[in-house]
């Protein structure tokens, strides 16, 4: 499935097809590549940026201020930021399709057979589902 046919369908995924999500990898992400909806950020104002070495897509946990959310990574790279910590951030796509930039650290990293992120992926798919 090529970039253009994954957002035509809004570019969301369920627990069986995740793997088709199309990753950014091997360069660091310019506007023009968010733009052109080829990658989900692109840091300004940060110093050494780098792919970041990861398999992708990946699925993945994120613990953010509303509990747990089911998401696959699809970009990942490494920035020194102003404060001159290195910063580890993920490009990320939830099930509805939103992309959302979140940092390594928020998240763990699973595979596809984890029951939490398949029970997760279900319930934001199909919110109903949580009713069972």
């Amino acid at each position: 499935m090529d970039q253009d046919d994954a957002f035509e369908d809004g570019g969301g995924f369920d627990a069986d097809d995740w793997s088709r999500l199309t990753p950014f990898v091997g360069a660091v992400a310019t506007l023009d590549d968010v733009q052109a909806r080829r990658a989900i950020f692109a840091l300004g104002e940060t110093d050494d940026p780098r792919p970041l070495a990861m398999d992708l897509p990946q699925p993945l946990i994120w613990w953010d201020d509303d509990g747990e959310k089911a998401a696959v990574a699809v970009q990942a790279e490494t920035h020194i930021g102003p404060d001159g910590e290195t910063m580890e951030v993920l490009g990320v796509v939830l099930p509805d399709g939103e992309g959302v930039v979140v940092l390594l650290e928020d998240v763990d990293l699973v595979d596809d057979t984890d029951p939490t992120w398949r029970d997760l992926v279900t319930r934001a798919v199909d919110p109903s589902a949580a009713d069972d």
